[in-house]
């Protein structure tokens, strides 16, 4: 059992968010803190002068709303925290600001850009000061 979890939910498809926040009550002590931690990628100054000023901001608030509008659905008493900037460094930043003894994140499919700027899951595994977690979607046969 865990005393301090922080989970990284993405912008993935809920179930992924459900299965995570699931796994992560199952390992918690009894007496323990979950953390739900979002990270708000930082776009290029090239891209952001088409947007509004106030985009970084209303994409915080949004993602507050509705990770604390899941937990709340699942009743799982967990704080939330969305920050902008990139995810691993988010991640890793939360995990060691806690005392976290396990993080909890997901994979995805992998696309072009984790072949060239690396996947998160691998920065985080290879960074991270505690035990991490990796759910893996069961990826259905089809033979």
């Amino acid at each position: 059992m865990y005393r301090t979890i922080v989970c990284a939910i993405g912008n993935g498809p809920r179930e992924t968010a459900e299965r995570i926040l699931n796994k992560a009550a199952g390992l918690l002590d009894k007496d323990g803190s979950i953390f739900v931690i979002h990270a708000v990628e930082a776009m290029p100054r090239y891209m952001t002068t088409s947007l509004p000023d106030a985009f970084e901001t209303a994409a915080i608030k949004d993602a507050e709303e509705k990770l604390t509008l899941l937990c709340r659905q699942m009743n799982i008493p967990a704080l939330i925290e969305v920050h902008a900037g990139s995810a691993a460094r988010v991640l890793l930043a939360a995990a060691r600001e806690k005392e976290a003894d396990l993080i909890i994140l997901s994979t995805h499919v992998a696309d072009i850009t984790d072949y060239i700027f690396g996947a998160v899951v691998d920065r985080v595994v290879r960074h991270a000061k505690c035990s991490v977690l990796v759910d893996r979607k069961k990826v259905q046969d089809i033979s």
